[in-house]
């Protein structure tokens, strides 16, 4: 208990948490995160409905308005979709999906491209100048349609029904592949510098693997900038995900994301069903805008040149 306060205190009394406490805009980020994140963690608990139990649904209820506009009823006060479910509890469990897609993408191309970049920048020659060959070729497409392609070859490969079992992970795959590039970049300019430092060399003097090199001398200086990348990509992914889920490639319609919840509120839009459309994609703003604020707001605190 005692290690815990104090890595508590150490944390409320470090840079870290002095520069945000002086940024109101920072603070506003990080508490909107909080309630999302909040939100998706306990949207079994908080949701009206479970919008997964066929038995919890009334069809007759379907297409209903919020609650102030006529026709709507307290127990659906943002109104229903048209399956009957209330759009409070769909908008929670799609948020859920969403952030854990944004997240995982982002820490598996943050993963793959640290590793590639610390290899291009520390073997250099042929292997350097291949992966960053296959960086730049990548560069040359937009990232949504490398996930397009990567999705679409696995509609093509696989099953049906075993595609319906893996649609999750391989979105959450197809947005890593689409965005591991800037990661590598990034680290192999970082690593060509760290590299030739005294520290460097003197633990490749003392015989230190190459990859024992890599993890305590190189990796820890060149975290900063990453962090950084992934703060801003985790609002990105979250926005390829809702995009692919838009065209209708993304998680299935069983499971919605919000960007599965626009685009089947997108299809009743001119009837004047609205509140579909409006209501995730709401929130979907609100959840990037917090991202990208936190992440612009820690890019200026790590940033040196700036202090």
């Amino acid at each position: 208990m005692n290690t815990l306060v104090m890595g508590w205190r150490r944390a409320r009394d470090s840079e870290l948490a002095w520069q945000l406490r002086r940024s109101p805009e920072a603070m506003v980020a990080a508490a909107l995160l909080l309630v999302y994140a909040v939100m998706a963690l306990a949207a079994p608990w908080i949701a009206p409905q479970n919008p997964f139990d066929p038995a919890a649904l009334e069809l007759l209820d379907a297409r209903l308005p919020p609650v102030w506009l006529e026709g709507g009823q307290w127990r659906y006060l943002l109104g229903t979709d048209g399956q009957g479910r209330d759009l409070v509890s769909v908008m929670l469990y799609g948020l859920r999906i969403s952030l854990l897609v944004g997240l995982a993408s982002t820490a598996v191309a943050m993963a793959l491209g640290v590793a590639l970049g610390l290899l291009a920048g520390y073997s250099g020659g042929r292997l350097d100048a291949l992966i960053m060959r296959a960086a730049d070729v990548q560069l040359s497409f937009p990232a949504i349609l490398v996930a397009l392609l990567i999705d679409g070859l696995s509609r093509t490969v696989l099953p049906q029904a075993l595609y319906e079992q893996l649609s999750l992970p391989i979105v959450v795959m197809a947005i890593a592949l689409a965005n591991w590039v800037q990661y590598a970049r990034t680290v192999r300019g970082l690593t060509l510098v760290e590299k030739d430092k005294d520290h460097v060399n003197a633990a490749r003097l003392i015989g230190m693997g190459r990859g024992l090199i890599l993890w305590r001398h190189v990796l820890p200086n060149v975290l900063s900038p990453v962090l950084v990348i992934a703060t801003l990509s985790i609002g990105l992914a979250i926005l390829t995900e809702a995009t692919l889920s838009f065209l209708g490639l993304g998680v299935p319609a069983s499971s919605p994301s919000l960007g599965t919840l626009i685009r089947i509120g997108n299809e009743v839009l001119f009837s004047g069903e609205w509140w579909i459309t409006l209501m995730p994609g709401l929130l979907l703003v609100g959840l990037v805008l917090g991202v990208n604020l936190f992440g612009d707001w820690l890019r200026d605190v790590l940033n040196p040149r700036l202090k």
